[in-house]
Order: C-alpha cells, then structure tokens, then sequence
C-alpha cells in the first residue's frame, strides 16, 4: 500500500481544505463540546469515542549535567471515520503517534500509524494507559507516569512526577477557539518533574527538567478559515502561561491565554489580550517559518522573546508541522516549547 492511501485511510481529514488538517469540516454527527465543561476523572483521561479528534500531548524540557538542554516529544492523536465504537478492524478509530527529540543541533522524528480495535494502540483511563505499538505513557494515574517511545536513530525512557493540580483552560476547559463559536475541551497537567536517559548515535545522555502535558477533545475545533495556529507554553520565573493564536485567511488572528500561579490558580484570558508576533524567520524544508517571537500578556507584565534552541525542529509526519523547545527572555525568563501548523 503506497504512502498516500496509507495516509487517506488513517488520517482521513488531512486532505479536505476546511481549516488547517480539515479541523474546520463541520461535525457530521459527532458530539460537540458544551459550556459550562463538566469533567469527570479519571474517566476523562480515556477517550472520547464520540468526538472526532482528540490528543495526549506531552513536551518536555530538559538539561543534561553538562548544562546542554533537550526536548522531548510524546503524542498521541485519536481520529475518528464515524461517532461510534466497533470490535476489531470494524471499529472507526484510527491513531497517530509521534515522537521527537531535539538537541541544539539536531532534531529527530519518527511517527506511527495504527487502526483501533485491534490492541494495536489506545488509551485507558484506570489505571492509565496510552500506547501505540511498543511506545508507552503509564502509570496508576496521571500524577506519576512512565513514557518510552523510539525511532531510528533515537530512544527515551522517562519518569515523571506531577508537581501541581490539573488546570483548565478557557471557561473551565470550555476552550473556545474562533470568533464563529468553535471550541474544544481542554485542560493540562503543566508541571511535570521529569528525568531519564535519551538514546542518541552518539551515546546514552542523563536528563532531567519539566514537562507540559496537554489534553484536548473537539469535533470540529477550528473554524473553515483557519489556516493554522502557534500555540506557545512557557515556564517563567513567576508563573506559568499557555497562549496561541489562529490565524484566518483574511490576516486576522484569534488568541486565547491562560495565567497559571505557582500554586495552580488560573486566570483566563479572551481574544485580544495575548498578542504573538514574529520578529525573524528561518528557511525550513522549503518554509518559511517564524523561530523568534515578541510574546506578551500586558495584565502579567509579560513582555518576552521567545527564541528556538533549534531552528530545524520540523515534524516531517503525515500532517507536517514546527514543534521544539524555546528559550525566553525580557520580562520574564524561561523556557517552553513552541508548536506552528498551517505553514506553507
């Protein structure tokens, strides 16, 4: 089977022109996000079957004890053929996983593709349990987890302990994502202790840092004019924040943020009071894309520049996308990581 059928079968929206990957297509039966949230866990941290597209998102930012810094990337994405369950290779759900490791000067990928109902890949809640093929995030709940995952050239096996509440974003995880109404459910676990051992060519490395852990659930997040988004996390000196914007085919942006005190209180932030421009690009597979940014949020006093540890940190996966660690300076220092979709 060529790569293209391949990808037609298990990533069905990538083709269609409605919003970035299709995220714009309207839902066809599937469920829709209803605000006021009501979350209820652990079920929440399992799947939701009858929603068409759904991720376990974790980055990570870590050190060596030479001082050199790394990131991490483990996701998992559920996409669904219809709103409903099936047994073995009856069912609609169909997974995607990636994984990356990214040093100063080289940036690796590797992406695994798999239908539902056959044990291949999922996610259980209780204890839980996220796997595709042989890549694993577990644990006896979401406080304390085990993540492995590799690729050709590279491998890690990873410990991590959370460090603060579960926060939500939006209107208590009713995030909305567009000026027409689109939103998704969404929450994260921002303050994970991490450490372990990258695999790399050159020899086994020792690390330790923080990671972000995203979830997010929707049927039709973006809004058909949506081209793409920058979604930035960062970890200051002061606190925490989560911000993106989307852009529009005519120019315009929709932002969102979310304040998040030491002690895991939150402040939501609406349209307009996040702002994220380029300062300078870099030539990437071909594309041009923004690797140092002027971000701030005027009500935190943050005023910073966010700037790649490694400009070539492109997923070259099905759906291709900008994913890497970012250094910050101004008002605040830090570090995070920076995700950029939609770039031509």
């Amino acid at each position: 089977m060529n790569a293209r059928v391949l990808l037609l079968l298990l990533w069905p929206f990538a083709a269609s022109a409605q919003g970035f990957a299709g995220l714009g297509t309207e839902n066809d039966g599937f469920a829709t996000p209803q605000n006021p949230a009501i979350f209820g866990f652990p079920t929440d941290h399992g799947p939701h079957a009858d929603y068409r597209i759904e991720w376990w998102y974790l980055t990570a930012n870590l050190q060596a004890a030479d001082g050199t810094p790394y990131g991490l990337q483990w996701t998992l994405f559920r996409t669904a053929l219809a709103p409903e369950t099936g047994i073995g290779w009856s069912s609609p759900q169909l997974w995607m996983g990636h994984a990356a490791v990214t040093t100063p000067d080289t940036h690796y990928v590797t992406e695994r593709l798999a239908r539902g109902g056959i044990g291949q890949a999922g996610v259980t809640a209780d204890p839980f349990e996220a796997w595709i093929d042989d890549w694993q995030l577990t644990g006896p709940d979401f406080n304390k987890l085990t993540m492995t995952a590799s690729g050709p050239n590279f491998a890690y096996d990873m410990e991590l302990s959370a460090t603060s509440p579960l926060i939500f974003h939006g209107n208590n995880g009713y995030s909305v994502k567009s000026a027409e109404g689109q939103a998704s459910y969404y929450y994260s676990q921002p303050s994970y202790a991490i450490e372990g051992t990258i695999a790399l060519p050159d020899g086994d490395v020792v690390v330790s840092g923080t990671a972000w852990f995203d979830r997010e659930w929707s049927s039709q997040p973006l809004s058909d004019n949506q081209t793409g988004w920058d979604w930035f996390s960062l970890s200051l000196d002061s606190g925490k924040l989560m911000g993106f914007r989307l852009r529009q085919t005519d120019g315009a942006v929709y932002t969102s943020a979310t304040w998040i005190m030491p002690d895991g209180q939150t402040t939501a932030y609406p349209d307009g009071a996040f702002s994220a421009d380029p300062l300078s690009a870099t030539t990437v597979d071909g594309r041009t894309i923004p690797t140092r940014w002027r971000v701030t949020l005027p009500d935190r006093n943050v005023d910073v520049t966010v700037a790649a540890i490694n400009d070539q940190a492109w997923m070259q996966t099905s759906v291709p996308y900008w994913e890497g660690p970012i250094t910050v300076t101004g008002t605040h220092t830090g570090v995070g990581y920076l995700e950029m979709t939609g770039y031509e």
